[in-house]
């Protein structure tokens, strides 16, 4: 007798294919090839990562409980057979997705029972199929060398940190404070000042970048969703100025060239925005297009050149560059899940360092050569917001975020 299971009475195949989503009874084949670690470890990222399609389940009546094990028979069914297929993780989606509407139909026919109509059933198992392959693709994440040890700066930050340098062995970092104004740390190459108040009030992460010796300039969300400025001259800071926009997102800054400033930050249709400092004037916004589902990271290793990351719908790092005569298409740059908005610093010409928060909350970094990226490496620590990062010479980076206790946290390669 086939066992029902659910207020609707539904029945449960016991298919030897595959683990029933409500069985206990899982094939012996299953069991060899597959480690109860591994699908708890993946169910575990998957439970944070999509808690939306939890929730939007949830609306149509599906229990929690059930969304976990149909997620988890679609978690086990990848782990034992994504092996099987080859391609790009793209193609090994849609390969994957027709295997398992055939193999588990049963996931399928119990969310159209709850009334979850059919395009939102292929997206959400789509969703899910792509995260684990992205997530068995980015590896194991091997501990990084050379690094500093983690060093506690304190303070009481209630966004991520922002960083500049305006000559070898001086760094300012800023964040956002309780009151909701400008922070401001520096280091002189000596010893690290007490924090003091910029004032403002910020609705977001601030972000900075020099562009010359002792001047520094800073953006960040107000009050209104548009983009304000401050900047330091040498021997005063400026009042706020409201460089209009509406923002869904902090801002991010990068420089290519004495009193040039490019500005980015996530619109309202969750594009790329872009508006820059010529020297003279503030252009108009420009859409350059994209789908982020955080802030955009910029920096600029040479005249003309930028490099700007965020994070996309599918939880990867992507990619888009000006060459000096355009902009190139959006690239995902795969390699696993992040879990915030990206940070990124240039050591020189054509390089290249990305740094996110991981699934565990530690901080990963990634590098360009040159030729080729990185796979994705581990400076440990627990970070509670996207990093900030900056290089003021040589193979020199220093890095800031956010900590457990909300104070700022350093870590630098030397």
């Amino acid at each position: 007798m086939e066992p029902f299971y659910g207020q609707n009475h539904f029945p449960c195949p016991m298919d030897s294919r595959y683990i029933c989503p409500f069985s206990n009874t899982v094939d012996a084949s299953i069991l060899i090839q597959q480690r109860p670690q591994d699908v708890n470890q993946m169910m575990g990222l998957i439970d944070r990562e999509f808690a939306n399609h939890y929730s939007e389940l949830q609306r149509y009546g599906v229990p929690r409980g059930i969304t976990r094990n149909l997620f988890r028979s679609v978690v086990s069914y990848v782990l034992v057979n994504e092996k099987n297929y080859s391609g790009t993780i793209d193609q090994k989606t849609n390969q994957l997705f027709n295997a398992i509407q055939r193999d588990l139909s049963a996931v399928f026919y119990i969310l159209r029972i709850y009334g979850v109509p059919n395009n939102r059933i292929n997206q959400i198992i789509r969703d899910i199929i792509r995260f684990i392959l992205e997530n068995i693709s980015a590896g194991p994440v091997p501990p990084a060398t050379g690094w500093s040890e983690w060093e506690d700066l304190g303070g009481i930050l209630t966004s991520a940190p922002a960083v500049a340098s305006w000559q070898a062995n001086r760094l300012d970092v800023f964040g956002r404070g309780q009151n909701q104004a400008l922070w401001h740390k520096y280091w002189d190459g000596r010893r690290w000042s007490e924090w003091e108040d910029l004032g403002g009030v910020l609705t977001s992460a601030p972000a900075a970048v020099s562009w010359g010796p002792n001047r520094i300039d800073v953006f960040g969300r107000g009050q209104n969703q548009a983009l304000w400025h401050k900047y330091w001259d040498g021997r005063r800071w400026s009042e706020w100025e409201d460089l209009g926009g509406v923002l869904t997102s902090a801002p991010t800054v990068a420089s290519w060239g004495p009193n040039r400033l490019d500005v980015f930050g996530r619109g309202q249709n969750q594009a790329l925005w872009h508006k820059y400092w010529d020297g003279r004037r503030w252009s108009e916004w420009e859409d350059l297009g994209g789908v982020l589902t955080s802030a955009p990271a910029a920096v600029s290793w040479g005249p003309n050149r930028i490099d700007v990351f965020g994070k996309g719908q599918n939880q990867s790092l992507w990619h888009k560059y000006w060459d000096g005569r355009r902009w190139s298409e959006w690239e995902d740059l795969g390699g696993g899940s992040i879990q915030s908005g990206p940070g990124v610093a240039s050591t020189g010409v054509n390089r290249l360092e990305v740094f996110a928060q991981g699934s565990r909350d530690q901080l990963l970094f990634r590098t360009w050569n040159g030729n080729r990226w990185s796979g994705w490496q581990s400076l440990g620590g627990v970070i509670t917001s996207e990093p900030a990062a900056v290089s003021w010479g040589g193979n020199r980076l220093d890095v800031f975020a956010r900590g457990q206790n909300n104070h700022l946290w350093h870590i630098w390669r030397p």
